[in-house]
């Protein structure tokens, strides 16, 4: 089954001949469910757990899991990961050796066939650890991003592939088969950066392109963000059918005995979205800690590049608002019910008072 992107030959008013080799990379993310029990899923029998050398950029506690999900099949499934707070990533490896001109125009068949190999490839994983998910559902939510690795060669130094193949590229990483405006070129590669003279890396907000020896290194940096990417989107998607509810009055309506001073209990109509509230805080700043690059200018640079073009700062900012909104909400339900039983307190001593004076008017 597994084959190479092959070499085109050139159809068209292209004239650049120079031949590329090596790799591209498709991530998929799925969310299905709260947590995974990894200590549950590698005490199972259900799947070969592969063993790996983590980078150091990788905090200990939040490493995800590798298992081998097909070890008999050839595939170009190269590695799949779950990851403890409800995530399943798959990596796919495509063998590239052509022009850029031919790589670019394959790209977009190219994921919509890993995008739907991929929905089965994690279906099949799901149902083999569902046992061990909470709150099992596949899927949530699902993302994606694409990495373009490609061999340096001694032909082509990284300033010249900028200047020579810069628009080609750029429109291969938005996923279009001719050349975008200027204007977006040039917003593009304005953030490209490299470790050595002959690096180049190219982060865009669905998809990289790396020219360097070493790009598996930072493989693990767009697999992780994007799963970060995921899981702030499902946060907020979650967060906004919730306060859909809110604001169309489908919270709990109060009892009579909710308002009672010292006989009823307190009030919460908003109690599941603050249990909500604090797991998402957890999980968010868990997500936000678990690549650590103090010490690495180069990796912090990558690391920060990612963050921006993913938008991961705006998806936070943006989860932390709407939790600050269901505290302003839990708040106001909270006055309400005070104030409505101070009410109430105030209307039953006016009553006894009022029943003492009738007492004392008849004695």
């Amino acid at each position: 089954m597994k084959t190479t992107i092959e070499q085109d030959s050139i159809k068209n008013t292209h004239t650049d001949k120079q031949i590329f080799s090596g790799k591209v990379y498709l991530i998929y993310a799925f969310d299905i469910g709260d947590e995974i029990a990894i200590d549950m899923v590698r005490a199972s029998s259900r799947l070969h757990i592969v063993p790996r050398s983590w980078p150091d950029y990788l905090k200990s506690y939040h490493k995800p899991l590798t298992v081998c999900l097909t070890p008999q099949e050839e595939t170009y499934l190269y590695r799949a990961n779950l990851h403890h707070f409800g995530g399943l990533s798959l990596v796919y490896q495509v063998p590239f050796e052509g022009t850029l001109h031919s790589l670019r125009n394959k790209l977009s068949d190219l994921d919509f066939q890993l995008r739907k190999q991929s929905t089965i490839d994690a279906h099949t994983l799901f149902k083999k650890i569902e046992a061990h998910v909470s709150q099992p559902k596949f899927f949530h939510q699902r993302d994606s991003y694409m990495v373009l690795a490609i061999e340096p060669t001694a032909e082509v130094s990284a300033t010249q592939l900028r200047d020579r193949y810069g628009a080609l590229i750029v429109s291969a990483l938005r996923f279009e088969k001719t050349s975008i405006s200027q204007f977006q070129m040039e917003d593009i590669l304005e953030s490209a950066t490299g470790y050595y003279r002959e690096d180049l890396v190219i982060i865009d907000t669905e998809a990289a392109f790396v020219y360097d020896r070493s790009a598996q290194d930072l493989l693990d940096f767009f697999e992780l963000t994007t799963i970060q990417r995921l899981e702030l989107r499902y946060f907020s998607s979650v967060l906004d059918r919730k306060l859909d509810d809110v604001y169309n009055k489908k919270l709990q309506k109060p009892s009579f005995k909710n308002y009672m001073p010292f006989v009823g209990i307190m009030y919460d109509p908003v109690s599941e979205l603050s249990k909500l509230k604090v797991d998402i805080s957890v999980i968010t700043e868990r997500l936000g800690n678990s690549i650590k690059t103090v010490g690495d200018v180069y990796y912090s640079e990558i690391y920060d590049l990612l963050v921006n073009k993913l938008e991961l700062d705006t998806l936070r900012s943006a989860i932390e608002k709407k939790l600050s909104i269901i505290q302003e909400v839990r708040t106001i339900y909270q006055n309400q019910i005070s104030s409505i039983r101070e009410d109430l307190l105030e209307v039953l001593i006016i009553i006894l008072i009022f029943t003492e004076l009738v007492v004392a008017i008849i004695k």
